[in-house]
């Protein structure tokens, strides 16, 4: 999301940002001339070629193939509406002396595009045969026997048929509006005159796009449409159709200074931008080409917009047969995350925390610790009150049951909801009015600054005083996107870290932008434990960076790994070239954007930086700070980004637990830069290459913390009944699983 200033003076979030660079400058030097840097949009492109990657990999279980195809088009879809949206906008603003740069940067993405979209047409070629030889087939109408062509017929008449709207077009009926990503039929028609007429169909998006005729045998939701429909034009006769649809910009642009209601605003814009610019345009292929060029213009695209595709449009929708067939042999191994030794007790939760820090590495440990906790917090009769914060959450989240329950009991809850998170804005309302009703007390955020903190706070009754419990993560409170992500979470009752989060949701639900900005340039706030974006988190780690530089020169060990999920700050980049001039050995486990030029003599070859692209989504950040042989680990919610340091709430903290530090460095990070199966790495030209065993043993990283957690696995329940269930995990927890 962008967010538009007032040209007479800087809107508050850009006042933060200047502020935050400001004090930055005054506590290191910032680069003062232009950094050898990858392109961020290219960057992006070549993560989503990784991802494809495993699509073409022979080696992946075949409908874990089609996943990741399926995930590479939905990327894709994302990658025009926000990269490219946000490119196009700059462009229509003629902002800067860049005009030109930008229009040449926006053919070259173009082209990019275009690459990538052949050769996930290609790598569907591939997958087509492989899948019909395990009997799993996509089917034209017209080839089906009679019994399946019955079939159709039946459910067009009873499922299709009634809902189905042909809009005519002519000088009586405009060009219909196209929906953002929808997928429409154009439907050219000859009358007994030789007039030709065009009618607009869309394809119902409440259906699943593919129709099992039988098991594992499917047919298109728009083929079966097209072979039905010369049925709505009696009198006429059907040319030709040809499936389409389009993509248009959903970068949301704010003027801050005009917002007096959050929710209201995001509502306003959420509408407007169903309805903005189309970017892209795709059709499909052996379309009659004066119908193209007649699409091109109703859409009000360009030629340069336009995509022919040589299959399906909509790849994206292929995810239905990986979650519908029923191969286990065609897929990864099921997993169910363990539930730690530690919290396999008959002890409350509030108990095993106050015993010591409880650390989860998820999905290999389960989300429902993190479920329980929030649970227990709503159902213990000590607790008074409990403070969270929500990015993204699930449909029927247990998250948002357990806090309206809380509120029922009379326990003082308070949400900080950011109804600023993309493409999760109309959910996050829906929930922010449920939350409401419920009688939670919810705070949006503030304006311009996104809340990407994972804060749950719970304040429970203790003798004759309060005890605060925290949990932290890099990942979100979402049950789904628990077992497909993999997150670091800390459980704690540290008083410091307790303190730091008090303070922290103070300044969410008690201060506005502008008093954020003083905050920043008073100085006046002081953590004891957290950094805290946009505050610290910027200015510390450069100076984390810094001080394994000055390290590396007095002779000391000195080294930096940091996994993340993206890399584009110009001055933290400059502040890792100078640590590897000065020696630093520098490991970076980076899933997707890196800006970062390594392995380039007299700048950065003490940098190494690694990918791994695998079954869960690599979504952790963590550090780990040499720091002359008394090493330091932490743990953030945000990643090296602009965004993340300047316009966002991001909360990173130590490990001050010895063995969980330890589990960290010897286990998560260790086993991640040993993969030498699923992991890629870049080098100084901006390409990737899969690492492959050679004269080493193969390590498949993710594989090899499914066995630890199998390992030392208790047994639970399955994961969908157990996760709605309070005090489970006790229960059910009686004794290791052993293998």
């Amino acid at each position: 999301m962008s967010i538009t200033p007032d040209p007479a003076r800087p809107a508050p979030a850009a006042a933060i940002a200047e502020s935050v660079r400001s004090t930055t400058e005054a506590a290191t030097p910032l680069p003062k001339h232009p950094l050898p840097m990858f392109d961020r949009e290219l960057s992006w492109l070549e993560f989503n070629r990784r991802v494809l990657g495993e699509a073409q990999s022979p080696d992946v279980p075949l409908l874990e193939r089609v996943k990741f195809l399926s995930i590479c088009s939905n990327n894709q879809d994302e990658f025009f509406m926000i990269r490219v949206g946000e490119i196009r906008d700059l462009i229509a603003a003629n902002v800067s002396a860049n005009g030109q740069k930008r229009v040449e940067k926006l053919d070259l993405l173009r082209r990019r595009c275009h690459e990538i979209l052949q050769a996930m047409y290609g790598c569907l070629a591939e997958l087509r045969p492989a899948l019909k030889k395990e009997g799993i087939r996509i089917e034209r109408v017209a080839d089906l026997g009679k019994k399946e062509r019955a079939a159709v017929e039946e459910y067009f008449r009873r499922s299709l048929e009634p809902i189905l709207t042909p809009l005519a077009i002519d000088p009586g009926h405009p060009f219909p509006f196209i929906a953002n990503l929808a997928l429409n039929l154009a439907i050219m028609l000859d009358s007994e005159r030789g007039d030709t007429h065009v009618v607009v169909l869309k394809i119902p998006e409440t259906l699943p796009r593919l129709f099992a005729v039988e098991a594992a045998r499917y047919v298109l939701l728009e083929d079966i449409i097209a072979s039905h429909a010369e049925r709505f034009f009696p009198g006429l006769r059907l040319r030709r159709t040809t499936a389409f649809r389009v993509i248009r910009n959903s970068d949301l642009s704010i003027k801050e200074d005009d917002v007096q209601d959050l929710l209201k605003t995001m509502e306003s814009e959420l509408r407007r931008r169903e309805r903005r610019e189309v970017v892209w345009l795709e059709i499909e292929e052996g379309t009659d080409e004066g119908l193209a060029r007649q699409l091109v213009e109703w859409t009000k695209s360009s030629r340069d917009d336009l995509f022919i595709a040589p299959g399906p449009l909509k790849l994206g929708d292929l995810m239905q047969l990986v979650s519908e067939v029923d191969a286990p042999k065609l897929k990864d191994r099921p997993f169910n995350g363990r539930i730690p030794a530690q919290l396999a007790s008959s002890d409350d939760m509030f108990a095993i925390i106050r015993r010591g820090d409880v650390l989860l590495h998820r999905p290999y440990d389960s989300f429902i610790p993190v479920v329980e906790f929030v649970q227990s917090a709503a159902e213990d009769r000590d607790v008074v009150a409990i403070k969270q914060t929500l990015y993204r959450t699930d449909p029927g989240s247990p998250i948002v049951d357990a806090l309206t329950n809380a509120a029922a009991r009379g326990k003082q809850v308070t949400a900080v909801v950011e109804l600023q998170a993309r493409f999760d804005e109309k959910k996050n309302i829906n929930w922010a009015r449920h939350l409401e009703e419920a009688g939670v007390q919810v705070v949006y955020g503030l304006i311009g600054i996104k809340t990407h903190c994972k804060v749950c706070l719970v304040i429970r009754r203790e003798g004759d005083g309060l005890r605060r419990y925290l949990h932290l993560s890099t990942g979100n409170y979402n049950a789904v996107t628990a077992r497909l992500y993999t997150d670091v979470d800390l459980f704690t009752a540290d008083p410091d870290f307790a303190a730091d989060a008090a303070q922290l949701m103070n300044l969410l639900t008690g201060f506005s932008v502008a008093g954020v900005q003083e905050v920043i340039e008073s100085k006046a706030v002081r953590w004891k434990r957290f950094v805290v974006a946009p505050m610290d988190y910027m200015r510390w780690t450069i100076e984390m960076i810094d001080r394994e530089t000055e390290h590396a020169k007095s002779g000391k060990p000195a080294s930096i790994v940091a996994k993340l999920n993206a890399l584009a700050e110009p001055t933290v980049i400059d502040a890792l070239y100078r640590a590897s001039n000065a020696g630093v050995k520098i490991e970076l486990l980076i899933r997707g954007i890196c800006c970062l030029v390594p392995g380039v003599a007299g700048m950065s070859e003490n940098i190494r930086v690694t990918s791994v692209i695998d079954r869960f989504l690599e979504h952790s950040r963590i550090f780990r700070f040499e720091n002359g042989g008394e090493s330091q680990v932490y743990i953030s919610s945000g990643d090296w980004m602009p965004r993340n340091f300047l316009r966002r709430i991001e909360v990173a903290f130590p490990v001050r637990d010895a063995a969980l530090a330890k589990r960290i460095e010897r286990q998560i990070l260790a086993i991640s830069l040993a993969d030498n199966v699923k992991s890629w790495r870049l080098d100084s030209d901006g390409n990737y290459h899969r690492r492959t065993p050679k004269d080493e043993p193969p390590v498949r990283s993710q594989d090899s913390f499914i066995e630890i957690a199998r390992a030392e696995a208790v047994r639970i329940d399955p994961y969908e009944e157990i996760i709605r269930r309070p005090g489970t995990i006790r229960r059910k927890a009686k004794r290791k699983k052993k293998h």
